[in-house]
């Protein structure tokens, strides 16, 4: 009898683990925003923003736009971007990953590393200009840093997502 309630609380473990990993990694991503780390320039890149897409560009079949602009909503709180800014931007995304995707049949890691790089750079620009509507006196060129680096940063975000989607679907 122990055997199948064993087996029963695995199977349930297992679908927790299938549904909310995705969505808690993300979460967590985002909440790295709270670390106390003091820059004269926008170097870290946005984590939450690139666990996101990562998971985006790995497992379509899981995500729905409509999960972007909750998550966008979580990020905007943490983060304390203006209201609205992660909730759009990344609802965009979605919808411009939607439509490239139903337009081509070949997709691999290079076009997903292309994708993530025309990802960051359109996140990093309406930020930007999010700001810049704000009033803030940034030049463009001080955002170059950020987007660089998180262009090399997803191959490195990306191997960290597989492990997990791994270990999201192993028995």
């Amino acid at each position: 009898m122990s055997r199948i309630a064993g087996s029963q609380r695995a199977v349930v473990y297992r679908d927790y683990r299938r549904r909310f990993v995705p969505v808690a990694t993300t979460v967590i991503a985002c909440l790295l925003g709270l670390f106390p780390l003091v820059v004269s320039t926008p170097l870290v890149p946005d984590f939450g923003f690139l666990v996101l897409i990562t998971w985006r560009l790995l497992r379509p079949e899981i995500w729905m736009p409509s999960t972007a602009l909750w998550l966008g909503l979580f990020d905007d709180l943490i983060s304390a971007h203006p209201l609205g800014q992660s909730m759009a931007l990344w609802t965009m995304t979605f919808l411009l990953f939607d439509l490239i995707e139903s337009r081509i049949d070949y997709k691999d890691f290079w076009f997903d590393w292309l994708f993530a790089a025309g990802a960051i750079i359109l996140h990093t620009s309406g930020a930007w200009y999010i700001a810049v509507l704000m009033d803030s006196p940034t030049h463009f060129s001080l955002m170059l840093p950020q987007i660089g680096l998180a262009i090399l940063a997803y191959p490195v975000v990306a191997r960290i997502v597989l492990g997990l989607d791994r270990w999201r679907l192993a028995r």
